[in-house]
């Protein structure tokens, strides 16, 4: 914010000494250094004809921007989905090891009702010891 306060009264303070030159060019009726102003005119013309053609330059850069900035987006969230693929896989893989049911192998229960209980069921799932 600064710099820019101070290129702002810089560049005000120049075009007022600009039309206080002109001002004086032409109460006095002459003109100041007339080879060194043409020369700088022929550059300022130059100037603006860069400055036209990189405008038209910048036009055609846009759509191509927003294509390549479009097409990385898509690549950055298919990498993003490879990775939480393969932190899933990691995850359950350490869910696996850590789990005390990892070598899990189902025993005889030792309570007699759910004996009589499993028992008391048929083949599809009723109970017939009513």
């Amino acid at each position: 914010m600064f710099f820019a306060t101070i290129v702002f009264f810089v560049s005000l303070g120049g075009i007022v000494a600009l039309f206080g030159l002109k001002s004086w060019e032409i109460a006095r009726g002459r003109i100041l250094a007339p080879v060194m102003r043409t020369r700088f005119d022929d550059r300022a013309m130059q100037l603006k004809d860069l400055l036209a053609a990189a405008r038209l330059d910048a036009a055609k850069l846009l759509p191509l921007a927003v294509v390549y900035t479009r097409i990385g987006i898509h690549e950055a969230a298919l990498a993003l989905a490879v990775f939480a693929r393969f932190a899933e896989r990691q995850a359950h893989r350490l869910a696996d090891l850590v789990s005390y049911k990892h070598h899990y192998e189902k025993r005889e229960t030792q309570s007699e009702f759910l004996k009589k209980v499993s028992e008391g069921k048929n083949s599809n799932g009723l109970d017939t010891t009513e």
